[in-house]
């Protein structure tokens, strides 16, 4: 999978997926799937994401998403 992928409209909606190889079931603890809400959690409060839908499954996480702080954190 390439590592290309960019958004390029920073106001956009998002669909957001990502899987392991050959669909491996990597989230299989409640643990693990803490870890990944957490982490939407945070970027949530810090840094504008705004997370309009999401399921987590054994192999992958999906979720919809946007930004809501017009990109003044935004990284290069």
């Amino acid at each position: 999978m390439s590592r290309k992928y960019k958004f390029h409209n920073k106001e956009g909606l998002y669909f957001v997926s990502f899987a392991t190889v050959y669909w491996i079931d990597v989230i299989v603890r409640e643990q693990y799937f803490s870890i990944i809400i957490e982490s939407l959690d945070y970027c949530r409060k810090n840094k504008g994401l705004e997370i309009y839908c999401y399921c987590i499954m054994p192999s992958h996480p999906e979720y919809g998403t946007g930004n809501t702080f017009n990109n003044k954190y935004q990284r290069y």
